[in-house]
């Protein structure tokens, strides 16, 4: 009987210990920023000025560039189309004190 209920109290323990390792995850939320663009050099600097001041983004892995309409920009078109001064909505996660660009909005 004593077995029995080791046993059963033992395999209690480790479900328990393995929902609590599975439930513990990473989320990454994106948060939107949006202003004028005053800097822009592709790949290395993205500055908007935005209503708190000017804000500096890095680059990530990868920076979606997409119009209003939710058409993407193709790497050809960005020359063209990225000037300073024009409004933008920033896409980006915080990665420790940076704010790393995932999505860059444009007007159409």
């Amino acid at each position: 009987m004593n077995k029995a209920i080791l046993s059963i109290a033992a395999i209690c323990a480790s479900a328990a210990f393995a929902v609590a390792q599975t439930s513990s995850s990473t989320t990454t939320t994106t948060t939107t920023g949006m202003g004028t663009l005053t800097t822009y050099t592709p790949g290395s600097a993205f500055i908007v000025k935005e209503t708190s001041g000017p804000v500096t983004y890095s680059y990530g892995d990868k920076v979606v560039y997409v119009t209003k309409s939710g058409k993407t920009i193709s790497e050809a078109d960005l020359a063209t189309r990225m000037k300073v001064g024009m409004p933008v909505s920033v896409g980006y996660t915080t990665v420790g004190d940076k704010r790393v660009i995932s999505r860059v909005e444009i007007d159409d």
